[in-house]
């Protein structure tokens, strides 16, 4: 089983930034397309950025521009970048492992492994 942790999430105003990291515990990070989702209150879970094995980024629209997504394979630690933060992207943000090319936020073979979340919230 892979285990991924996520730090990083607070509080923050409208306008504020935060960085988002997740640590993997697995030699084979390199391998992995990686993403992160985030869940809203009362909403569903949804694909945020992802970054594959070639290092190949995809966003959704609701962030293009404003996050960016980064991963340090000698780390195995995966990054989100977080700026121009606005009230609706208050949620629990989880990091996730999986395989394939990153599409659209997410990984195209789907996510294996997921993190517990780390909760980011947005005052306006």
């Amino acid at each position: 089983q892979v285990q991924l942790v996520e730090s990083g999430g607070g509080s923050v105003q409208a306008g504020g930034s935060l960085r988002l990291s997740c640590a993997v515990f697995d030699n084979s990070f390199g391998s992995y397309c990686m993403a992160w989702f985030r869940q809203g209150p009362g909403k569903e879970r949804e694909g945020v950025a992802a970054i594959d094995s070639d290092g190949s980024t995809s966003y959704a629209d609701f962030v293009k521009g404003r996050f960016t997504i980064s991963r340090d394979n000698a780390k195995n630690t995966l990054y989100l970048q977080m700026n121009g933060l606005k009230p609706e992207d208050t949620a629990t943000y989880y990091c996730a492992a999986g395989y394939g090319m990153s599409k659209g936020g997410s990984c195209h073979a789907g996510m294996d492994y997921w993190g517990k979340g780390t909760l980011v919230t947005i005052s306006s």
